[in-house]
């Protein structure tokens, strides 16, 4: 799964390609060029890289997703919680919120996510 770990300049070029996917590379050069300042030979680089990893496909010029933005966010997220928590949610969501408060909405969309997915064995 290590196709799906991005590193940061990865990461905003997918959210750049996921947000106007299926896209001709040459546009994908200007969008690259207006929204993160990148030049023509950095773009194609990353590029390059993505399609190395299996997220995007570049065919006749037309880039478009072969994986989708919330599979890499999964793995991201659980690497994270793994990592740095020892794979503790509660230990992440306690470090996240730290100090501060929750809405009341907030906490009633926390509660329902809570509830579809808990496993009652």
């Amino acid at each position: 799964m290590d196709e799906l770990l991005l590193c940061e300049s990865e990461y905003r070029m997918m959210n750049v390609i996921w947000n106007h996917a299926p896209v001709e590379s040459g546009k994908l050069v200007k969008l690259c060029e207006a929204e993160l300042e990148w030049k023509k030979s950095t773009t194609y680089t990353i590029l390059r890289k993505l399609c190395a990893k299996g997220l995007v496909q570049n065919e006749e010029s037309v880039v478009s997703v072969l994986v989708p933005r919330e599979r890499v966010q999964k793995y991201e997220s659980e690497r994270i919680v793994q990592k740095s928590f020892g794979g503790s949610l509660p230990a992440f969501i306690s470090s996240f919120l730290g100090n501060g408060n929750l809405s009341k909405s907030e906490a009633d969309e926390l509660i329902q996510l809570i509830e579809e997915h808990r496993d009652d064995e």
